[in-house]
């Protein structure tokens, strides 16, 4: 009794739950505040570090263009959280992919180069690009 008391107490709180779930696909306005949310958070984890030396920065792909390949370059430093990031940048591409496919999306396709090196320049991680 105990049991199908628990059964049906489940069963009402999952009707419950998906009858309330909007299941209308996402706009292009909603899809891109999305995205522009999550550039401000990598900017905001890339602004919060700081470097004394070269060797202290790094750069990482960022953006899908609809051609394939990044839309940019950050230039990071190695104080911050490095693995967050990476894993923001990740979720911001895959994203950025299925945002340029849902809406029909189109970009140039000139392949863009990373930097040829980071320096570290009054604090701050600067790509060089010659």
């Amino acid at each position: 009794m105990k049991i199908a008391k628990n059964i049906l107490k489940t069963i009402a709180l999952l009707a419950i739950v998906f009858s309330c779930t909007n299941h209308t696909e996402a706009s292009k306005e909603e899809d891109l505040a999305e995205l522009n949310n999550l550039q401000e958070e990598i900017e905001l984890i890339i602004d919060s570090g700081a470097c004394n030396t070269n060797s202290g920065c790094d750069y990482i792909a960022f953006g899908s263009k609809a051609c394939g390949g990044p839309k940019t370059y950050l230039v990071f430093s190695k104080s911050i959280n490095v693995d967050l990031l990476q894993q923001k940048v990740a979720t911001y591409n895959a994203l950025e992919n299925a945002f340029n496919q849902k809406w029909g999306i189109s970009s140039d396709c000139m392949y863009l180069l990373p930097p040829t090196s980071v320096e570290c320049i009054d604090g701050k991680c600067v790509g060089i690009y010659e």
